[in-house]
């Protein structure tokens, strides 16, 4: 910048309108500044307009000018002399993602006041879902960046995600957030309602004995294992055409089809990695065109159920070794891996993965995840990973899909 040469910056308000940027960047040209930065934002059709220029002649006269032309467009204008050269600065540190239903104002004090009592500066807030929670994303930049500094954001944010009945998510921000290309979820109470053994059971009129167990295992009480063989014991005779008639009747997650429409568009590999059965799932894997399945095989013989599984069983440790093995077939970094689940069976393949997501999870699983979503909506997994509703809907809008159904109260 030359001696002569001054920092101005200039701040529009008012109704957003076609024609405002172009009358103020023609007014601004007349003057042959130098473009330094330029930020804007609408809020409810309300626009704020930032931009840092550097005038080489006469300041006055070009305030002057902006506040005609911005007048004839029926927007305000603000000039300030001597503005700070200095740009933005260092990259946001973390990405911190707020779901709610609502969000309230109160809530949001909370967050804000508990990172600046951790010395975190936000540097950015922007809505990001309407639908079906509210979802607010803030850019922050936290005083440590060492390799702890993850964990300490969200143990000072998770009294608070209580406190104010809202899901806190905390990822780092940058390239590494946007860089995921690798997603497996559990199936069970994950991707679909409910627990596929218990629907069997219902079928052979055990179903309370095998939820007991189920539960006591999700909780990480009862070795996965040992639970898989009870529950599977109680199945021994019954019909084939059961599984077939389970699989028909599985209803999947509020938006889990959303979710991996988006994912695949965005271009995941999309997979499963269940403790349930693969004759169950490979339907449903094939109707969401998922790219791998990794589940258990119940035995049978002479058309019969035998009460035993085949092969090796996907326990908590096999889905951490299935997450890898994907992982190393697509040619994907565990870094840039994400796994979905809701039991302790899940907290190894959670752990191993780049970002753990604990969905409506048990005790056990929330203590060890990197984020926990608690609304009954699979899509909300990907405002986590930083996809707006908008854009969703703006994708499915191209091609015919867009529906949004009207939400049960009792959900939100």
């Amino acid at each position: 910048m030359g001696a002569s040469e001054t920092n101005v910056l200039v701040t529009v308000t008012g109704q957003d309108k076609p024609g405002v940027t172009s009358a103020l960047l023609a007014t601004l040209s007349r003057h042959g500044v130098h473009l330094l930065d330029i930020e804007q934002v609408v809020i409810r059709g309300r626009l704020t307009l930032g931009v840092l220029v550097s005038c080489p002649d006469d300041p006055e006269s070009m305030q002057r000018e902006l506040t005609d032309a911005m007048a004839s467009v029926g927007v305000d204008v603000h000039v300030e002399f001597g503005a700070d050269p200095v740009g933005k600065g260092p990259l946001s540190t973390h990405a911190v993602v707020v779901l709610g239903s609502p969000v309230t104002a109160r809530a949001f004090s909370a967050i804000s006041r508990r990172l600046a009592q951790q010395g975190t500066n936000i540097d950015s807030i922007r809505g990001i879902a309407d639908y079906p929670v509210t979802g607010v994303e803030l850019l922050v930049t936290a005083p440590n960046t060492g390799a702890d500094a993850d964990a300490m954001l969200r143990t000072a944010l998770a009294d608070v995600a209580v406190a104010e009945g809202v899901d806190i998510a905390v990822e780092r921000a940058g390239l590494a957030r946007r860089a995921k290309r690798l997603i497996v979820f559990d199936v069970d109470s994950t991707l679909i309602q409910g627990e596929v053994i218990e629907m069997l059971a219902a079928r052979a009129g055990v179903e309370d004995q095998v939820r007991a167990v189920t539960e006591a295992a999700m909780r990480g009480e009862i070795d996965f294992t040992e639970s898989l063989h009870q529950r599977v014991a109680t199945l021994a005779g019954l019909d084939e055409s059961v599984i077939e008639e389970v699989g028909e009747s599985i209803e999947l997650t509020r938006g889990a089809r959303t979710t991996i429409r988006t994912l695949r568009r965005l271009g995941f590999h999309c997979g499963v990695v269940s403790g349930g059965f693969r004759q169950v799932i490979e339907g449903l894997a094939h109707d969401l065109e998922l790219d791998f399945v990794q589940a258990n095989t119940l035995e049978v013989v002479d058309g019969k159920l035998t009460g035993r599984v085949v092969g090796d069983i996907v326990d908590r440790k096999a889905k951490a070794t299935a997450l890898r093995k994907f992982a190393a077939e697509v040619g994907v970094p565990m870094e840039q891996t994400v796994a979905v689940g809701d039991g302790a069976n899940d907290i190894d393949m959670l752990n191993a993965a780049g970002l753990g997501v604990a969905f409506n999870a048990k005790p056990a699983l929330r203590e060890v995840a990197d984020t926990a979503l608690s609304y009954p909506f699979l899509d909300t997994v990907l405002f986590i990973l930083g996809v707006t509703r908008t854009e969703v809907e703006a994708a499915d809008a191209f091609d015919g899909l867009v529906r949004r159904v009207p939400l049960d109260p009792s959900l939100r």
